[in-house]
């Protein structure tokens, strides 16, 4: 009997110690409720909970990874979206985590969805798709400010898709075509108001240049006889004209003395 009673007493000090002890991970923390009330926060590593007496609870302390649903929202220019979203947050207070809210995870993503949609009523549409950080900036800011008494940290924020109607997708398209008919109309206007613009200062080039004029006439004429064409009726000009009438009558005038 003694023996036996010897063993059986062995055999559930071993059985308890077996329950006290709990090896808690790196990334794990175990807060403590002695008879319902908050203890403490113990591990990583080999702790003792004291059966019966204590209870614990393991947190984890791993960055999670939430997918936000597809939300249906108004933007500030009234315009129907769809936005979706992925949220990375972890707990940095395992105390705050458990006892102040019933299920951070499930709050923290319901906070998310209720903060996408409210952020998207700020912006109008052209800010949300050309300013994409300043809206997952927003977003988080909003989180950070709500789930730090959760004792939760939000990592970051990022708006995955903005889905439009396709009435809104063909009006965007009609949008940008006449904005790039605009800049090339503005192109070729500027282009036209160049060339005008060499042309004249080429004009007041010839124009003070003595016997200019002249030589881009005989060039011209050059380059039509290079081409393989047909008549060319071309006017002359009596400046092109003059300058050879009055050499020939300078020629003239000293044979007619001669003669005389």
């Amino acid at each position: 009997m003694v023996a036996f009673s010897l063993l059986a007493f062995l055999t559930a000090f071993v059985l308890v110690l077996a329950w006290s002890l709990h090896v808690i991970y790196e990334y794990q923390r175990a807060v403590i409720f002695t008879f319902g009330r908050f203890t403490g926060v113990k591990g990583p590593g080999l702790i003792v909970v004291i059966p019966v007496v204590q209870r614990m609870v393991r947190v984890d302390l791993r960055t999670q990874v939430h997918d936000v649903p597809v939300q249906d929202a108004i933007s500030r220019d009234n315009v129907s979206v769809r936005v979706d979203a992925v949220l990375y947050f972890r707990v940095i207070d395992a105390a705050k985590a458990f006892i102040h809210v019933e299920n951070y995870y499930a709050a923290t993503s319901k906070l998310a969805q209720t903060t996408l949609r409210s952020v998207i009523g700020n912006h109008e549409l052209d800010e949300m798709l050309a300013e994409r950080n300043k809206l997952n900036g927003d977003i988080q800011a909003i989180l950070e400010k709500q789930v730090d008494a959760w004792g939760i940290e939000v990592i970051n924020v990022e708006v995955r898709d903005i889905l439009l109607t396709d009435d809104m997708i063909r009006a965007i398209a009609k949008q940008a075509e006449a904005e790039r008919d605009r800049r090339a109309k503005v192109i070729h206007a500027e282009a036209e108001f160049q060339a005008a613009q060499t042309l004249i200062n080429a004009a007041r080039i010839l124009a003070t240049a003595p016997g200019g004029m002249q030589l881009r006439y005989l060039q011209t004429l050059s380059e039509i006889a290079r081409e393989n064409n047909s008549t060319v009726v071309f006017p002359m000009p009596i400046d092109v004209v003059k300058p050879i009438l009055e050499i020939l009558e300078r020629n003239a005038a000293p044979r007619a003395g001669t003669a005389g």
